[in-house]
């Protein structure tokens, strides 16, 4: 079982892109969207927690994806209380954490991040150009001996952590942000053209 954790601000291909490589590379069965009440390492506010969730479900078009804002609920803010939480609620489900490359360079910059790792497995996708970056990141060098080498991904799940793998998949350079500022864009200018969509049945919440 994946975890893609974020603030999903919005929601975007960039996701989907990631969590099918994932499921795909990492032989997961699901994933699980996580979607945050916030980001400590952001200093500006996120759009509210349920408009995230349902733009994050309108998307979503895969069942083997389930959108979730059980962190809300659970009351944790950190990624390691919210792993330790999930892993005592789900004793019988393998865990695998999923980021970004990214995302492994400020992984070192997490609250606990070495908790983090001693919990679960991690798969790490390639994002662009962020990959050299990622392998010589402070996260990578220390947890380097832990590092499964790419064709042995599809065994990542089944590893006892720490264990992580950073595997290379067809690039998609869309983010969060990027589409923010691309919104901002459109309201000063005007509507973009192709940016509406029909509404999609909502996954259930966990």
């Amino acid at each position: 079982m994946g975890l893609l954790g974020g603030s999903f601000d919005p929601a975007h291909q960039g996701h989907l892109h990631i969590t099918r490589m994932a499921l795909q590379r990492f032989r997961l069965d699901r994933v699980w969207w996580l979607v945050s009440p916030g980001n400590p390492l952001k200093p500006q506010g996120p759009a509210p927690l349920g408009q995230r969730i349902d733009a994050a479900r309108r998307l979503a078009r895969d069942p083997r994806i389930l959108v979730t804002g059980i962190e809300a609920g659970l009351g944790t803010r950190w990624t390691a209380d919210t792993i330790a939480v999930l892993r005592a609620r789900y004793p019988g489900v393998r865990f695998v954490w999923l980021m970004g490359s990214d995302n492994l360079i400020q992984f070192s910059r997490w609250d606990r991040w070495r908790g983090i790792a001693a919990q679960v497995p991690i798969g790490v996708i390639a994002r662009p150009g962020s990959r050299t970056s990622a392998r010589t990141s402070r996260a990578a060098h220390i947890l380097g001996p832990h590092r499964l080498p790419e064709d042995q991904a599809g065994r990542l799940a089944d590893r006892t952590p720490p264990a992580w793998v950073l595997v290379n998949v067809p690039m998609s350079d869309l983010s969060s942000s990027a589409i923010r500022h691309a919104r901002l864009a459109a309201h000063r200018d005007g509507p973009a053209a192709g940016t509406t969509g029909a509404a999609l049945p909502s996954l259930p919440a966990i």
